[in-house]
């Protein structure tokens, strides 16, 4: 079979490449609008902004060849942005689709929720069918997208006969695939729903060519909203990867960002670099445990030039070939100088890491700074590394990460820009909290220095300059066990319309239902109860799903 991959440039298409030759698929490339005459099987899988990928199409010559394939009746598989290109056009930008699909791409409305729409959501199909390519309604695909074709069959008809499934989203339903004649596409990424996406590109795999080629157009159907949509929380295994002193990538974990071993008796530990497991090792037994996404954090090996650092290179490109669950890295993505002097933006940090393998980057005390220049300003030139790379690779590959500390002031004086923002302790709160009032003061450098910012501002500044998701931690729980902050995470996901991920703290499985019930948080995140096995995935799920909280099976 003359299976080829469209790569327009820009996103991980590493990801498909590595679920094919998992299911033991051989596949060409296009690098030339030439290729497209001997591709007999082409997917086109796309992540990052609609602009962009139109632009680049056309820029390689590859958008005619794409319409003239399609059109020519061969089997087209399209995934993300390789779906939302057969449409008319796109309200993210002003370019034009393929226009196959008579029918706008248009955002989604956040009055009622996050945006990105981003998780594990279904897929209901549209009619039951005995060949529904793959798509299995009992089953959670991963999505991460702003814009969408809503489910419109009383304007759209024409274009609602291509639908192939719909998900639902707060109270808006919209196109999850489209199927018709020759062309399958899915909103959702197959190659990052773990066992039920390999599943779905296995049989599409497995079919005959011919099978591929004669879809019937779908019948309409009124999908009025549901009383609520079935995106699930989310839970995140993190790894924090440095070098210790021989040298060597480990997986380790600090007490307030300490990561040195402290009351050994050992004279050789004493002071050394916690270490906890290999990286590759860990993410493919949490991938396993039924983590919905990794995070690999380099907190140490950026000391001369991300792009030279080969061993953390190595190390996702390793976890990507055998983890099919999103991945997020960070630690470096800024603009960085070369020992030889070579400037590198931040944008070309991020694009080598999506071409690795990574999904998302995080970005930290570079988002600080972008956010004081901001406030000092008034507004961005665009030229920061989050504007940079949300230009090109769209929002949601964007996390910014906030390591705020408590700031205690005084409550019966206090009079500082803050006072909106204070938290006092609870009176049955834990006991060196009561009676204290405090703001959450932003800090860089891995928690080393205090900025004249408050984790409220930073929030609000980076989802103005475009981040599509925000990942809060808390110095003053990180290690602890005592649970999240969750009058932390609660101010931050007040303050943002954006995806929020909750970190540190987190001690036993009931601290995930607490933060999950007590705050409107889409994801928690862990680390060292994983690592030492204190807690498993599997376990906190388990407590997730008994309090009814709707959560991916294992």
């Amino acid at each position: 079979m003359g299976l080829y991959l469209l790569d327009y440039g820009a996103g991980n298409v590493q990801s498909l490449a590595n679920s094919l030759s998992a299911l033991g698929r051989k596949f060409k490339w296009i690098k030339s609008p030439a290729d497209f005459a001997h591709a007999t099987s082409l997917i086109f899988p796309g992540v990052g902004a609609f602009e962009t990928a139109i632009a680049h199409l056309a820029s390689r010559g590859l958008l005619e060849p794409l319409r003239e394939y399609i059109l020519s009746g061969r089997p087209y598989f399209g995934i993300c942005i390789g779906m939302q290109v057969l449409f008319e056009s796109s309200a993210e930008a002003e370019s034009k689709g393929l226009g196959i699909i008579p029918c706008p791409i248009e955002r989604f409305s956040d009055d009622d929720k996050a945006v990105p729409h981003m998780g594990w959501n279904a897929a209901d199909l549209i009619s039951a069918s005995d060949d529904a390519e793959g798509v299995d309604t009992a089953s959670y695909y991963y999505f991460v997208h702003s814009y969408c074709a809503k489910y419109t069959p009383e304007t759209h008809p024409d274009a609602m006969r291509w639908v192939h499934s719909t998900t639902q989203y707060g109270h808006e339903v919209f196109v999850s695939s489209v199927r018709r004649g020759n062309v399958f596409a899915t909103q959702f990424h197959p190659e990052k729903s773990g066992k039920a996406g390999l599943a779905l590109l296995d049989e599409w795999l497995r079919k005959p060519e011919a099978a591929h080629t004669h879809a019937p157009a779908a019948p309409l159907v009124a999908r009025p909203p549901a009383p609520k949509h079935r995106l699930t929380k989310r839970i995140v295994a993190c790894m924090d990867v440095r070098a210790n002193d021989q040298g060597d990538l480990v997986v380790t974990k600090g007490d307030q960002y300490d990561v040195r071993e402290k009351g050994t008796t050992t004279a050789e530990a004493a002071g050394a670099v916690r270490n906890l497991g290999k990286p590759v090792a860990l993410a493919a037994r949490y991938y396993a445990a039924g983590a919905d996404e990794l995070c690999l954090l380099n907190i140490t090996s950026f000391r001369h030039s991300p792009l030279q650092d080969q061993p953390m290179l190595a190390v996702v490109r390793a976890a990507a070939e055998c983890v099919f669950v999103p991945l997020t890295i960070g630690g470096g993505i800024k603009d960085t100088v070369d020992p030889d002097g070579t400037k590198r933006s931040a944008l070309e940090v991020a694009g080598t890491y999506f071409r690795a393998g990574a999904d998302k980057v995080s970005i930290g005390s570079e988002a600080v700074y972008a956010v004081e220049r901001l406030r000092e300003g008034g507004q961005s030139d665009g030229t920061g590394a989050i504007e940079t790379i949300v230009h090109v690779y769209g929002k949601q590959a964007v996390v910014v990460s906030i390591d705020p500390r408590r700031a205690y002031v005084d409550p019966t004086v206090y009079d500082g820009p803050y006072k909106s923002e204070l938290v006092y302790g609870l009176p049955d709160g834990p006991e060196n909290e009561r009676g204290k009032a405090w703001w959450y003061q932003c800090t860089v450098s891995g928690g080393r220095e205090a900025r004249p910012l408050s984790a409220v501002e930073l929030a609000k500044g980076v989802e103005r300059l475009g981040a599509g998701e925000i990942l809060v931690n808390s110095i003053d729980r990180d290690g602890t066990g005592l649970g999240f902050d969750l009058a932390l995470v609660e101010l931050i996901k007040k303050s943002v319309r954006i995806p929020v991920v909750a970190s540190s703290g987190a001690g036993a499985a009931q601290h995930f239902v607490d933060v999950f019930t007590r705050t409107d948080v889409e994801a928690a995140l862990a680390a060292g109860i994983f690592h030492r096995e204190e807690v498993g995935i599997a376990e906190v799920k388990e407590r997730i799903r008994d309090a009814g909280i709707n959560v991916r099976d294992h």
